[in-house]
């Protein structure tokens, strides 16, 4: 059996024991690219390694202005009017990640699991933070409808303010 190259990034499979090596393949060519995982591995490595304070005080006030960083670049995308067409979209986006995700969330841990306490409660509240700014990033560069996700993010965030004390208050009970 033979594969025979169609293009520069593409193999075609002669059976699907080979096209399931080829996805399995590229799936792991993808994950070892990815620079956020290679810098993590790099992380990993450079852990048992002390390093002279002055370094890692850099180090350290750089990796703290990732955050801010990545919610201006993202803000900067925002354009509310990007909302016309999307609202349906966006709506049910929002309301699942803000809302029945967490519920799901809670029916599993509480009702199915049987689990209780803090652990349940930081899972659950945790389930309904707002939308992540890495995913979005992820999203953008595979240009999975760019607006939505922005909107997603820049509406998201400001709504979990009004639905995070909420579930606040529910985890109070469990």
């Amino acid at each position: 059996m033979r594969v025979a190259p169609a293009s520069s990034d593409h193999l075609v499979p002669s059976s699907p024991h080979e096209e399931s090596i080829v996805h399995v393949a590229k799936v792991v060519r993808k994950v070892v690219g990815f620079v956020p995982f290679q810098a993590l591995v790099l992380a990993l490595l450079l852990r048992p390694i002390d390093f002279p304070a002055g370094l890692e005080h850099l180090l350290e006030r750089l990796g703290s202005t990732l955050t801010p960083l990545a919610l201006v670049s993202v803000g900067y995308q925002l354009r509310l009017a990007d909302i016309k067409g999307r609202i349906s979209a966006l709506t049910l986006g929002l309301l699942f990640k803000l809302v029945l995700g967490p519920l799901l969330v809670t029916i599993l841990l509480i009702k199915i699991v049987g689990s209780s306490g803090q652990m349940a409660q930081v899972t659950i509240f945790e389930a309904a933070m707002a939308p992540q700014i890495g995913a979005s990033i992820v999203a953008m560069e595979h240009k999975l409808d760019p607006p939505l996700v922005t909107l997603m993010v820049g509406i998201g965030i400001p709504l979990s303010f009004l639905t995070l004390p909420l579930w606040w208050y529910v985890l109070q009970s469990i």
